[in-house]
């Protein structure tokens, strides 16, 4: 059975490497290697703006090819009300006029997420780093995903007179619009969809993802960092994004739902709804055959980290492979564990 299952979850995983080579993205996304940028902004003006429609000018500069700094023209405002009241650098969010962004990498992108790290201290941008590496392990294992580009990012902080600057390690993310143009879908926020309506395999690649990275900070019912792309005739799927509270981030100030039953983000709770057996062994399959790629996109940020945290994450994807790979761990934990309400 087992042999059975990896050799379908390998077949699976080639299909879908072989669909993510094809795929038309921007030239911001099209490499991995880390772009040196600017920004010059008030935080306290964006955090005060609280209205999503109030965007605030900015000017944003990205060294090209060259050697040289593009300036662009963008809007900014502060997202993600958590982060917003609780964070020194709230996540933003970018708008870009179609004109100011010709002749640069962000032609084609009209609007990004920017990441950045929560608290202003010495462990902020590790942390940081850690998020944008969930975001390149998603790649591997399934093909609905957001493209993100890591930064060197100085930023500018104006608050009146008085200006500080901070070296950051932060990342851009996609619109959602983009995903959904390259999967020949719309994404659909206001649908009132049960999660058992969501594509199974599709579902249960997302639910076994969160469990990997013990991220229980979501919801496909709400909506909660997870969006959901509609393909017709019927066919909706999730896709992952924030994942700052997950136990492989590991932040301080993470916390968890205390109904969820777990003392800590650290500790893994399958959250996914419940699916025919077969679809779940099928996607087991499909994450056992992948895990070299996994470990392999931890292993190329080895000298990001310090040898102590970086022996951490490898531990802890162990420990999750551990449960995939036993036939009991893995009925208790997802099998059994899945949830029917």
């Amino acid at each position: 059975m087992k042999k059975l299952i990896t050799f379908l979850g390998l077949l699976t995983f080639v299909i879908n490497l072989y669909a993510q080579k094809s795929e038309d993205v921007t030239a911001l996304f099209r490499e991995e290697k880390s772009l040196d940028a600017k920004l010059r902004v008030s935080i306290k003006d964006i955090k005060k703006k609280t209205n999503d429609s109030t965007y605030l000018p900015a000017v944003f500069y990205i060294k090209n090819e060259n050697g040289d700094w593009d300036s662009v023209k963008i809007s900014v405002r502060a997202r993600g009300m958590m982060r917003r009241e609780n964070c020194y650098f709230p996540p933003v969010r970018i708008k870009i006029d179609k004109d100011n962004a010709k002749g640069t990498i962000l032609k084609g992108n009209k609007s990004l997420k920017l990441v950045l790290p929560c608290q202003n201290n010495d462990g902020k941008n590790p942390l940081l780093l850690k998020e944008y590496i969930c975001y390149q392990m998603l790649e591997v294992v399934d093909p609905y995903y957001f493209n993100t580009r890591r930064l060197n990012l100085e930023f500018i902080e104006v608050d009146g007179k008085k200006i500080k600057t901070f070296q950051l390690t932060s990342f851009l993310i996609e619109d959602d619009g983009l995903v959904a143009k390259r999967h020949h879908a719309k994404v659909v926020d206001d649908l009132k969809l049960h999660p058992k309506a969501l594509n199974d395999t599709n579902a249960v690649r997302h639910d076994l993802f969160q469990l990997m990275i013990a991220n229980t900070d979501w919801s496909t019912t709400f909506h909660h960092n997870a969006k959901v792309l509609y393909q017709a005739p019927r066919n909706y799927i999730p896709i992952a994004y924030d994942f700052d509270m997950s136990g492989f981030v590991d932040p301080p100030y993470a916390t968890v739902n205390a109904e969820l039953g777990i003392a800590s983000v650290r500790d893994r709770l399958y959250r996914g709804f419940c699916r025919d057996e077969k679809i779940v062994q099928l996607v087991r399959g499909e994450f056992i055959a992948a895990e070299p790629k996994i470990l392999a996109v931890v292993d190329g940020f080895e000298k990001d980290f310090t040898p102590k945290d970086f022996k951490d994450m490898k531990r802890y994807l162990a420990d999750f492979f551990k449960l995939l790979k036993d036939d009991g761990l893995f009925r208790k934990n997802v099998i059994e564990g899945c949830r029917t309400k």
